[in-house]
């Protein structure tokens, strides 16, 4: 007796003919998304990591509308709208700085500044590092002990030291600030690379990937970096947080750039002004909140994105 073959769906059919022709490209995109969609399905897990994120979000947005919301002529002397330090009140919330400026108005502005720096000072510390890692992870030999040995001089040398030298030397501007926090914050995240990587190099697939002719930067690109990017992304976003900081000290030691509104050049001009001895804690306290909760932002998110994609950390959420 013959069983009767059950034909195919148009639906099964039709799946399985999208597959068959579907490139290589289109699905690799395809594993990224469904990737993505399960990052974000674990992350939002974490209350802390979503309470950072939407602090960041609420910063990026007063950063982005500031033109719109408290004008480009906000930082101007000659045209400022109320008396030198002013005390909080309904025309200014936040009262005025010592030119009679609003300080509302230049935290807001000073955003835009502090997380440029940071965000940039942060991708260059992470680039620089990660290059380092993965290099002295995947070379070894005399070049590992060289690069790493320089590595080790940086990490045992005050960071803020060589970063208020470099700014010394240097002009002042936005840009030597940015190159000193990143040229003095990489060795953390080079160890951290080298040491995921010596990891991802010990795997068998390296082995064949060699074997079937892949030379140095294919295994580099193709084979490691993916599986250390992980790192380094919850890398930067911990690095953020410390770049802020750093911009700011830079800033209130005069270090920074002096035509641009920080918030380390609000504390700064808060101490030239007397503030702490006449007790004019308006112009010191919205600063100092914004840097706090910004750093703090940063660094649940980072501490969030670590715990997604290294469970066995065991952060708390």
């Amino acid at each position: 007796m013959t069983t009767a073959k059950t034909p195919d769906t148009p639906t099964a059919t039709a799946s399985a003919a999208s597959a068959a022709t579907r490139s290589p490209r289109a699905l690799a995109w395809q594993r990224r998304r469904a990737s993505a969609a399960r990052f974000w399905a674990e992350y939002r897990k974490h209350r802390a990591g979503m309470f950072g994120l939407a602090a960041l979000v609420l910063f990026a947005l007063l950063a982005l509308t500031a033109p719109l919301t408290v004008g480009s002529d906000v930082a101007s002397v000659t045209g400022a709208p109320g008396r030198p330090l002013q005390s909080p009140s309904g025309q200014f919330p936040l009262g005025t700085d010592q030119f009679g400026r609003n300080l509302l108005g230049l935290v807001i502005w000073g955003a835009r500044v502090s997380l440029l720096v940071g965000l940039l000072a942060a991708v260059l510390s992470v680039a620089i590092g990660a290059v380092i890692g993965i290099t002295a992870g995947h070379f070894g030999g005399w070049y590992a002990t060289v690069i790493m040995r320089v590595t080790d001089w940086f990490l045992v040398m005050p960071t803020l030291v060589l970063a208020i030298a470099l700014a010394t030397v240097l002009s002042r501007s936005l840009g030597t600030v940015i190159l000193a926090i990143g040229v003095t914050t990489w060795p953390t995240t080079a160890r951290l690379v080298r040491a995921q990587t010596l990891a991802v190099e010990s795997r068998p697939y390296i082995e064949r990937a060699k074997a079937l002719g892949g030379g140095h930067w294919h295994i580099m690109s193709r084979h490691v970096l993916p599986n250390v990017m992980p790192l380094i992304l919850a890398q930067t976003t911990l690095i953020i947080s410390s770049a802020i900081l750093a911009e700011a000290t830079l800033a209130f030691l005069g270090l920074g750039d002096p035509t641009v509104v920080s918030w380390g050049g609000l504390l700064q001009d808060a101490r030239e002004a007397g503030a702490v001895s006449s007790g004019d804690w308006w112009y010191l306290v919205p600063p100092g909140i914004a840097i706090a909760l910004v750093a703090l932002a940063f660094t649940l998110c980072g501490r969030a994105m670590e715990a997604v994609l290294n469970p066995r950390l065991g952060v708390a959420r």
